[in-house]
């Protein structure tokens, strides 16, 4: 067998086995999405992939909005975890009574926010099966311009969180004046040369730097095993 014939078979090995755990683990999504991905897989094979437009190739941090019920056996950040897609939504923590006993699980802070880092062309035969994922736009922009954020500021501000034992998100509206106290920037540790504020908050004995993803979602991140001057 040569190695034309062999490629083509372990690929729709690999299509087979995809869209079968498509159906396993998702169970609502729609055959389009399967036959997406297999002409995805073959165009990636193929070399096609890198005709299609640059605008629509290009990875970025697309900013959506899941409008499913907050208690929804399969919300969209289960979704695009079953289809190995990067994304980051705010996870809190709350206190369940599960078969007579205690237990803590994972919800998101803002059901209806989530990042997903991916290119257009991915994500928009998604969307457009899924009532209940939707873009958020850019108001005031270009008609129905996606709202994206860059891979810096989103990538610093995922990095910051994950450092963090016991981040405290905050809406927009929720940070006041009040809230932020001088500007510091970190100096060693895991946020090393990090700027924002020091959120103040009543009862609080841990230091905490505030950050932002501006006009969408604030944290306060603890403050530890590093120095911090005034700015």
């Amino acid at each position: 067998m040569n190695a034309f014939y062999a490629n083509w078979i372990h690929l729709f090995i690999m299509v087979n086995e995809r869209c079968k755990a498509k159906v396993e683990e998702v169970g609502t999504f729609k055959d389009d999405v399967c036959n997406f991905l297999v002409d995805k897989m073959i165009d990636d094979q193929a070399g096609l992939g890198e005709l299609s437009s640059p605008e629509n190739e290009l990875k970025q941090w697309y900013v959506m909005r899941d409008l499913k019920r907050a208690n929804a056996a399969l919300p969209a950040y289960k979704q695009l975890s079953s289809l190995n897609m990067d994304f980051f939504t705010p996870m809190k923590e709350r206190l369940i009574v599960r078969g007579g006993k205690k237990i803590r699980e994972e919800i998101p802070f803002l059901q209806d926010l989530l990042f997903v880092y991916t290119t257009r062309e991915t994500l928009d035969p998604i969307v457009n099966i899924t009532p209940t994922l939707q873009y958020r736009f850019v108001k005031g922009g270009i008609y129905r311009e996606a709202m994206t954020v860059s891979d810096r500021e989103m990538n610093r501000f995922i990095h910051a969180i994950r450092t963090s034992v016991n981040p405290r998100y905050y809406r927009p509206e929720e940070v006041t004046s009040a809230m932020q106290g001088r500007r510091v920037r970190i100096i060693g540790g895991p946020l090393d040369n990090y700027e924002g504020s020091l959120l103040t908050v009543r009862g609080s004995k841990s230091k905490r730097l505030l950050l932002e993803i501006p006009n969408l979602l604030s944290a306060g991140i603890e403050i530890t095993d590093c120095d911090y001057i005034y700015l």
